[in-house]
This record gives C-alpha cells, structure tokens and sequence, in this order.
C-alpha cells in the first residue's frame, strides 16, 4: 500500500451516525450541531460530541458562527481517507487473487 492507514481517522468514518454527519454536511456545505441534529435520530449534544471526534481527525473544521460553530468537511482530508480506502480495497484484491489461484491449482491437482 502506498498510502499510510490513519486508524484514528477510520475509527471516526467508522460510526454510522458520523458517517450520516458527514454527507449531511457534504450535501449542504455546512452546518451546525443544531441544524445537523434536526436530522438525526440523536441529541444536539450527541452529535456536538460526534463533530468533536470528526473535528479531531481533521474530518471537519468549525468556525464561529454566533453562539454556535458551523462545521465544514474538510476535503482534502475526506480525499486522503478515500486514497487510503483504496489503497486497502487494492491490497485486498490482490491477496484474493492469490488465493484464488492457490485454490485453481490445488483444485487441478486433485
């Protein structure tokens, strides 16, 4: 793999409700706890914890807007956990192949 696996980044894409986060984000541009939680089956609060986890990995950056943050995906970064998502996806297809003929020949032989 050329591409490094960032564990504390794939633990944060890992949970749905984050993941759910993220293309609400993705297809508004932006939004606050407040507005995200209007369409999530959780509390403001448990998803301001949730932006705090995605925030921390650089999934999402904040910036004040009023007494609330508004939160951004961070694209580069959602790019760098896709290259990584390939880069496994690849590794993967590649053992499976190998495997894959392992059990051709294995079958031939028998």
């Amino acid at each position: 793999m050329s591409t490094a696996v960032d564990d504390d980044l794939w633990s944060a894409i890992g949970d749905p409700t984050r993941r759910r986060m993220l293309d609400l984000l993705l297809a508004e541009g932006s939004g606050t706890a407040t507005s995200l939680s209007e369409h999530l089956p959780v509390t403001r609060q448990a998803v301001a914890k949730h932006l705090t986890v995605l925030d921390r990995v650089g999934l999402v950056h904040a910036t004040a807007a009023g007494r609330e943050k508004q939160y951004r995906v961070d694209e580069a970064q959602l790019a760098r956990a896709i290259a990584q998502l390939a880069d496994v996806g690849a590794a993967w297809d590649a053992r499976l192949r190998r495997i894959k003929r392992i059990a051709e020949t294995i079958q031939k032989n028998l």
